[in-house]
């Protein structure tokens, strides 16, 4: 009887444990569709949001802060309002501080920290640069040493160069090589999940149209 009741017990936990893993999917994939169906700034806030729900309830998850962190990223970007972008960057920080709690020496993570580092830097890029300049590129060598296969980091990069000045090193010409290195990644790189991070194929491919 004793074994019965065991087994009885050891059931109704997997079977809550499979329910809240089932449900913990399920609100990810719904709020990954809304960051490629956005059409607005204002929508990539509410994605921020609502990862940022789903990472308090779940408390274990990295990758809903990730989400939460690089949405806010995201949004500050497309609003391009320097004036606000410490406040835009300090709420990815904080976001992305969580994510790297529960998840340490990760690639996707450190290409987070390297967008929040330019957030800051576009808010003053003459007098920024030399802070923020050196932490975004950094951050962005970091991730290419802790997962080598991943394309974001020289996205990231080639998205830098080809919007900088060419009289401070950047263009087309020197963006060029960095991008296709990316898609040269994108055509291999697998997550390890269909939760995780694979984003930034398309814009590269875009950039390196219009550097044509």
């Amino acid at each position: 009887m004793k074994k019965i009741m065991l087994a009885a017990i050891a059931l109704t936990i997997t079977t809550v444990s499979f329910s809240q893993s089932d449900k913990y999917k399920q609100a990810m994939t719904t709020n990954l569709a809304k960051i490629d169906s956005a059409k607005s700034p204002e929508d990539m806030l509410a994605a921020s949001a609502a990862f940022e729900r789903i990472a308090d309830a779940e408390k274990t998850q990295w990758l809903p802060y990730y989400y939460a962190a690089f949405c806010q990223g995201l949004y500050a970007f497309q609003k391009n309002n320097p004036s606000a972008n410490d406040s835009y960057a300090d709420k990815a920080e904080q976001m992305i501080n969580k994510a790297e709690a529960l998840e340490k020496n990760n690639s996707e993570i450190a290409c987070v920290k390297s967008m929040i580092a330019s957030i800051r830097m576009l808010v003053d890029p003459q007098n920024r640069w030399q802070t923020y300049g050196p932490t975004a590129q950094q951050e962005l060598e970091t991730a290419k040493k802790i997962d080598p296969t991943n394309p974001r980091p020289y996205f990231l990069q080639g998205q830098g160069l080809r919007y900088t000045p060419q009289e401070f090193g950047g263009g087309c010409a020197t963006a060029k090589p960095v991008l296709e290195e990316a898609v040269k990644k994108y055509e291999t790189f697998k997550p390890a999940t269909e939760l995780h991070p694979n984003w930034g194929k398309g814009q590269v491919t875009q950039l390196l149209e219009g550097c044509k």
